[in-house]
């Protein structure tokens, strides 16, 4: 491929190099493996959300057709739980009492869903077909699964022993300060939001399969992730007890992550230990129900807000509870992500005087971790939420009010009071801008037009910030192969973001090697030592650092290999379409022959690992403006811009893809998705027949444009994109919704998802 490689370097919009294969079918999902001998297993699961239960017999299952193991948790006993990493400091000092969660349940189901054993046939069909023949005796239980109710002294216990469903407390701020401004504030106003239960339906269902080699004792674990050395190393402490070089874990392609596959689930070490027992490759794939039930959910909090705010519309104090659902068990990292709202707890604002509280309840409900964003969104709801709640009851625009509180430039760098220290940000710029884009004078005009065909418009935005690319770092080793083509290998895990694309750039921007002569190395705990994996959207900003760093080593190894084969300065060395020449000149030589010629692979290996060592702060706009049938309640997106600020794009076309699907995922909460649960814990909304989601032609058409400020804390400027659409699209669409309603009906409070049901209660309520 005879071209510029400059075209393919930082900032260009380079088309993704891994479609070619998924487009024709050679992608390589964990499902796609088959091993020579391979079981399968099924995992039984409680059909009751609370019951004491005992298995009576499990030999009819034993002896069915083509049946090889059955597995209850009494046969797991060496074994340890699938463990919660995020200890709570409460304010008394202490940190909570750990609920993990167990490889197989024994005695007590604690959600409809719970795993209480495993059976492994020949065929899939088999292992469903015996795990209908195990006895087992169920004693049922009441339940709860809504969380206002939780801590009511009659509510049913999830863990008896504790004497009550809280699971933390955690306090952060000064209550003094704010209770002494809400008691002599011009206005306190009140607001209570709901962020509600998400199932993260990625594409590809979890899967997995290991097969055990007896010789070596040593596992191989195959499943989606997002990152591999993270999973092995719990696998190995936590459960298994074993060194962490005894398991080697390899993802392939992945099908969407969204947080959800970022941790360890109980699948993997049942497949593993099935394994090791029959000297058998035993894999396990998860139907789509099962995934309902049985995955990490996503976001289920409560936030109740007190703000002392002046007649202008300054908001001197904050006063914030999270009521947070954790499910039945303390999930790998669930107890983070309500603090991590705490973190962002003022968003773009400056407010210094705050009190955030989060009370963690156990319910019968599936565990809660992390999904896009992970406590980011919640954060930037609740606060966009009060900022047009303060303009409706003070009289003023929703604009108004976000530049009388904006933190302005000059006030950069900004120490927040959740603890976050905003290097950057011009806030009011990126809101100027879109609204522009938006027409916003020309709303009214619009809207008097709607209602000639009965319909109502409204219109909202969102200001947000989020933390990512939290400090650390990602190391990148590249490596010259002797046909010329370059390996990188790195510790973090593409999910579909385009990550060998990305990387891909940087590489040949430094090597001038052709793009398609880069070969990106990911998901193998053999091939690397450790990694970070992916999450928090650290990937490109922290290991794209590395990256950069390691292909400028390699770039002075090859010059200077060259200018010793060319008798020439390294200085007067270039390097343009894989080859080393003397600048002006047709003396050259390839790559290839430098790597034959090097004494050994690690003369033309390069590492680097470049620490990072603040967060970076993505923020922007996005304005919404919609359209409500008030007949059936119906929502439609008229219009959709917004205006980030990402630092510095590495490829725009990457990034457009980011902001369009995190959106989606944004608009899905706010439109349509929501978990329902019966009053006995049974998941009424356990399929795609009950769960709505996001479909392409209920989506806008979106407009984005950028307005960048470089991160001063990222080597490269970079700030993250891959969670921020989604941080920002659900308070703007929410916004716009309520202001439809309240301008016809005065209506100042929806709670998501705006369903047509709900908003055609809401107007018939107000009506």
């Amino acid at each position: 491929m005879n071209v510029s490689i400059k075209k393919f370097g930082l900032g260009a919009s380079v088309l993704r190099k891994e479609d070619q294969s998924l487009l024709i079918g050679k992608g390589q999902f964990t499902d796609d493996r088959t091993l020579p001998g391979q079981l399968f297993g099924y995992v039984v699961r409680s059909p009751y959300a609370h019951a004491e239960f005992e298995i009576l017999s499990t030999e009819d299952a034993k002896s069915a057709p083509g049946v090889k193991l059955v597995l209850t948790a009494a046969d797991l006993a060496d074994l340890g739980p699938v463990k919660c990493k995020i200890p709570v400091t409460q304010p008394d000092g202490t940190t909570q009492e750990m609920r993990h969660t167990p490889v197989l349940s024994q005695g007590r189901a604690r959600y409809a869903g719970d795993a209480v054993a495993f059976v492994v046939a020949e065929t899939q069909d088999q292992a469903e077909d015996a795990a209908e023949l195990i006895e087992i005796d169920w004693d049922v239980k009441d339940a709860i699964v809504d969380p206002n109710a939780a801590l009511e002294p009659d509510a049913p216990q999830v863990w008896p022993e504790l004497g009550s469903n809280r699971a933390y407390l955690f306090q952060k701020g000064d209550r003094s300060g704010v209770d002494a401004a809400l008691l002599k504030a011009d206005k306190v106003i009140e607001l209570s939001v709901v962020n509600n239960r998400l199932i993260a339906n990625f594409l590809e269902p979890r899967s997995a399969i290991a097969d055990w080699n007896g010789d070596e004792q040593h596992w191989t674990l195959y499943c989606g992730s997002q990152g591999v050395h993270s999973l092995r190393n719990s696998l190995a402490a936590d459960v298994f007890g074993v060194s962490p070089d005894q398991i080697r874990v390899v993802t392939g392609d992945v099908g969407g992550g969204f947080g959800t596959k970022a941790i360890n689930y109980r699948e993997y070490p049942l497949v593993m230990e099935a394994s090791r027992r029959l000297n058998a490759p035993v894999k396990w794939l998860s139907s789509r129900m099962e995934h309902f039930a049985a995955d990490a959910a996503g976001r289920d909090s409560v936030a109740h807000l007190k703000a002392a705010v002046s007649s202008d519309g300054r908001v001197e104090a904050l006063k914030i509870k999270v009521l947070a659902n954790m499910g039945a068990y303390l999930s790998q990292f669930g107890p983070m992500i309500p603090t991590m709202t705490g973190l962002m707890r003022t968003g773009v604002y400056d407010i210094q005087t705050t009190d955030f509280e989060i009370e963690a309840v156990y319910t019968h409900c599936t565990p809660t971790d992390a999904y896009r964003g992970a406590g980011r969104p919640e954060a930037a709801y609740f606060i966009e939420r009060l900022m047009d709640a303060i303009a409706y009851e003070l009289g003023m625009s929703p604009v108004d009010v976000r530049r009388k509180n904006f933190i302005r430039p000059e006030q950069m760098p900004y120490q927040t009071p959740g603890g976050p220290l905003y290097d950057n940000g011009e806030f009011d710029g990126h809101l100027q801008e879109a609204m522009k884009n938006a027409d916003w004078d020309g709303f009214e005009q619009r809207a008097a037009e709607a209602k000639t065909r009965g319909r109502i418009r409204g219109i909202g935005l969102s200001t947000y910030v989020e933390i990512c690319a939290f400090p650390g770092s990602e190391a990148a080793h590249l490596q010259l192969n002797q046909d010329g083509t370059v390996t990188l290998f790195i510790g973090t895990q593409t999910n579909g973001q385009g990550h060998a694309t990305a990387y891909s750039q940087f590489v040949a921007e430094k090597l001038g090697i052709p793009f398609d002569q880069i070969i990106v190395r990911q998901g193998d705990t053999n091939e690397l030592a450790k990694g970070g994996g992916t999450g928090g959207s650290r990937s490109i900003p922290l290991g794209g650092v590395s990256v950069i760093a390691a292909s400028e080593n390699l770039a002075d190894k090859i010059k200077d290999m060259a200018a010793d084969e060319l008798e020439a300065a390294a200085a007067d060395i270039e390097l343009v379409d894989g080859v080393a020449r003397v600048a002006g000149t047709d003396r050259q030589v390839s790559f290839a022959d430098i790597a034959k010629a090097a004494p050994s692979p690690e003369a033309v290996l390069a590492v680097a690992d470049i620490k990072q060592e603040q967060a970076t702060f993505p923020n922007g706009t996005h304005v919404v403006e919609v359209e409500i049938d008030p007949e059936t309640g119906t929502t439609e997106i008229v219009n959709y811009q917004i205006v980030d600020d990402f630092g510095v794009t590495v490829n725009p076309v990457l990034l457009l893809g980011q902001v369009h699907g995190g959106a989606a995922q944004g608009i899905g909460q706010a439109l349509q998705e929501g978990t329902t649960y019966s009053a006995d814990g049974q998941l009424l909304s356990a399929s795609f027949m009950d769960y709505t989601m996001p479909r392409a032609d209920t989506m806008p058409n979106f407009k984005f444009d950028t307005r960048h400020v470089a991160s001063t804390h990222n080597a490269l400027g970079i700030k993250g994109a891959g969670e921020a659409a989604t941080i920002g699209s659900t308070p703007a669409v929410m916004n716009a919704v309520i202001n439809a309603l309240h301008r016809e009906y005065g209506i100042k409070a929806l709670d998501m998802p705006a369903t047509p049901q709900k908003i055609w209660r809401a107007i018939q309520d107000a009506a």
